[in-house]
């Protein structure tokens, strides 16, 4: 298995792997327009095939502050170290990108705090409570989501992209 850049032709299977949990409210339903503006974003594991078996992305709230999000694996590639695989992956690439702070809201407290997060009120971050209130607002009733968050250094002399 590796973790890659996602691409183009990836788009179909991000928008698919993120929205089978979408129903159970275990992450926010994503368009093919979603994950084509943020593309740059995902990263992807696959198979020895080559098919994207899971997913994660970043979400910048500031230029401090990136959220993990779109985080899946497919049913039959769980419980194999993949979800802890794609967390790194993505906090790598907030801490190239020159983030402080990564967070994420999620229903998988062990996951999280095994990658070294640690637990921390969904009001520290108000620019999330903001965004849910217009993407969906019954998703900051979900009483069973944690939020977690975790500071991060960055590279000597990395400064963000413009």
């Amino acid at each position: 298995m590796r973790i890659e850049h996602a691409n183009e032709p990836d788009i179909p299977s991000l928008v698919a792997l993120n929205n089978r949990y979408a129903p159970q409210g275990l992450t926010l339903a994503r368009s093919e327009g979603f994950a084509y503006a943020h593309l740059a974003d995902y990263r992807v594991i696959r198979d020895g095939d080559g098919s994207a078996v899971g997913c994660v992305a970043l979400d910048e709230y500031s230029p401090s502050i990136v959220e993990i999000i779109s985080l899946a694996v497919t049913p039959a590639a769980q419980g194999l170290g993949y979800g802890k695989r794609l967390i790194a992956a993505a906090e790598q690439l907030a801490r190239r990108r020159g983030y402080q702070e990564v967070f994420a809201v999620s229903f998988s407290d062990e996951l999280f705090l095994s990658c070294g997060f640690e637990h921390a009120a969904l009001s520290h971050f108000p620019e999330k409570i903001a965004r849910y209130a217009t993407v969906d607002a019954s998703e900051i009733l979900v009483g069973e989501k944690h939020c977690f968050t975790k500071r991060i250094s960055t590279p000597a002399g990395v400064a963000r992209p413009a």
